[in-house]
């Protein structure tokens, strides 16, 4: 009968510690790629690792740096094309960097992304993806985050009362391209639809518009500046309204997806054909627009490269245990994908 051997006692850090005469610290430094530690001694680390097959406790090293590996999202809606492309590009960058996301939405509701961020103190996450509901007017919540020292990267829809890194794109721009495509179509009275004034992209989008006009001696035209809702309902009978209040109506730019769509549920109640009686373009990132009869321009912006960037500035600060600055921000741009429904009749 064959002796018994007793168990390998376990690779840990402080056999390897024992093993090379070192301090646990020094190892731990060393695999972790301190700067703290010569290239020679993290040479001699890796190399004993490696033979010994040491594998890291995770739960433990989260444990010892106070992190949880867990970054939060939250965001307005999941329904939303934008939105889902940005969760696959934040669930790619935290997958690469081995931590786990945690998705909350708002519904647009102030008072649900207050509660939400209340939660949020309770310390479950490492830091913060968020892009503010359209009702939000006060950031006070937001700021008592930032004060207690989490992580805030803003994306999309920001607060600007927050000093931290935004992702955005160039809504301004956009703005002001998606209303001069309208005006070189030959649409002289263009309406804008936008559901807030109260958030970045909303503003800057809207004085795209009027400086797009301005720039070609169009006067605005308080009248044609339609703020929509959160229900879809409302927003067609606002737009069935406008419409018929303002027959001479060309050109509609649609600041946000879902104002498109509505437009096109009006115009085809109406009889108004687009885009002979009508144009209309939006912000969309729809893979459907180019099947809408007819296919809607629109002004796409880069929502997955957007969702990467944001998780890639929130992760490169937790690990480094840095605060997010301003001069981080980074904007990217939109596309605009010229199709019927602005077409020349």
């Amino acid at each position: 009968m064959s002796e018994s051997r007793p168990p390998m006692p376990p690779v840990n850090l402080k056999s390897l510690a024992e093993e090379l005469n070192m301090s646990i610290a020094t190892v731990s430094r060393a695999l972790r790629d301190s700067h703290e530690v010569s290239e020679a001694t993290k040479t001699r680390v890796r190399a004993l690792a490696a033979a010994r097959h040491y594998e890291p406790n995770a739960y433990a090293s989260s444990l010892r740096r106070n992190i949880s590996k867990t970054i939060g999202v939250v965001i307005p809606k999941v329904a939303n094309h934008f939105f889902a492309l940005a969760i696959n590009g934040i669930e790619e960058a935290a997958r690469q960097a081995g931590y786990h996301v945690l998705i909350y939405l708002t519904h647009d509701d102030y008072a649900r992304e207050v509660s939400i961020v209340q939660h949020l103190k309770g310390g479950r996450i490492d830091g913060l993806l968020m892009s503010v509901a359209s009702g939000t007017e006060d950031f006070a919540h937001i700021k008592s985050l930032r004060e207690a020292n989490l992580p805030i990267v803003f994306f999309d829809r920001v607060c600007a009362e927050v000093a931290t890194a935004k992702v955005t794109t160039n809504d301004y721009e956009s703005g002001y391209q998606a209303t001069e495509h309208l005006l070189q179509a030959g649409c002289r009275h263009i309406a804008h639809l936008l559901i807030s004034n109260n958030l970045s992209i909303g503003q800057f989008r809207l004085q795209g518009y009027l400086d797009a006009l301005a720039a070609r001696g169009c006067a605005p035209d308080p009248d044609l500046i339609l703020h929509g809702v959160m229900d879809n309902e409302q927003n067609v009978s606002l737009i069935r309204e406008l419409l018929l209040r303002r027959p001479d109506i060309d050109g509609v730019f649609a600041s946000v997806e879902r104002l498109a769509i509505s437009t096109y549920h009006v115009c085809n109640e109406l009889g108004r054909r687009i885009p002979q009686d009508i144009k209309v373009i939006g912000f969309s990132n729809l893979e459907a627009a180019a099947l809408l009869d007819p296919p809607l321009s629109t002004i796409t912006q880069p929502a997955y490269d957007i969702g990467r960037e944001a998780a890639r500035i929130l992760l490169r600060a937790v690990e480094k245990k840095k605060p997010v600055l301003p001069s981080q921000s980074v904007v990217l741009e939109s596309t605009l994908f010229e199709r019927r429904s602005t077409a020349n009749s």
